[in-house]
């Protein structure tokens, strides 16, 4: 029988041993890491999330829906859970979905310099049409008929070629939001192509989008639109 490492599930709630050190706060329901947000205390006496689940010491978890992480706030579940005198701050939820943001578009960059991204309608058109496209996104600035063309190309795909579900849409980030992060490389319309790159772009969108829709994601069959 192989040993545990030595370790304690309140200074390291990343073992898994105990299904409770990946439970959400608020919902008390368990989950995989990959539903939950998983947060720390820093040594300031504040919490911060940990997107990667790598910083040391206990964590606590809270599951991917901004209005759960804003309720733990205001209940101040985290302290309570992290058994320290620590703040959360008030807009600790947007913080989340800022960092979310971050790490997709620094992923479309990984994306496009592998060579898994392309831009601009005529290229995402093809794309689509030749079944390279994994998804599509469109800037929340992207005129209605541009988007309305690419959603005919997707959904002329799907029914040429019978799929299940039409290829994944999102619009997710203005252009403005994405020079922050990709400069030059910001764009109206794109499509994300097969490979780890790709892949790892829809993962992160899927997760966006299921964070700021109460937990649902909506990509299949259509461009979940950004709240207001």
């Amino acid at each position: 029988m192989t040993a545990k490492p030595d370790t304690s599930p309140e200074d390291d709630d990343l073992a898994g041993y105990d299904v409770n050190g990946r439970m959400c706060i608020v919902t008390r329901e368990s989950g995989s890491p990959e539903e939950l947000i998983r947060f720390v205390a820093a040594p300031d006496g504040t919490v911060v999330p940990d997107l990667k689940r790598e910083l040391p010491g206990r964590g606590c978890w809270v599951k991917v829906d901004r209005s759960l992480v804003e309720k733990a706030v205001a209940k101040k579940l985290f302290a309570r859970a992290l058994k320290a005198d620590v703040k959360a701050a008030e807009d600790l939820g947007e913080r989340v979905e800022r960092l979310f943001l971050q790490q997709l578009l620094q992923m479309m960059n990984m994306a496009r310099k592998a060579g898994q991204l392309v831009t601009g309608s005529a290229k995402v058109d093809a794309a689509i049409r030749s079944g390279a496209a994994l998804a599509v996104f469109h800037s929340t600035d992207a005129a209605a008929d541009g988007v309305r063309k690419i959603d005919q190309a997707r959904k002329a795909w799907h029914l040429g070629m019978e799929t299940e579900e039409e290829i994944p849409s999102f619009r997710l980030f203005s252009e403005g939001e994405m020079e922050g992060v990709m400069g030059q490389n910001a764009f109206i319309h794109a499509a994300v192509l097969a490979g780890q790159a790709g892949e790892g772009v829809v993962k992160r969108a899927k997760m966006l989008e299921q964070y700021r829709n109460g937990g649902q994601s909506r990509a299949p069959g259509g461009a979940g639109q950004q709240k207001q």
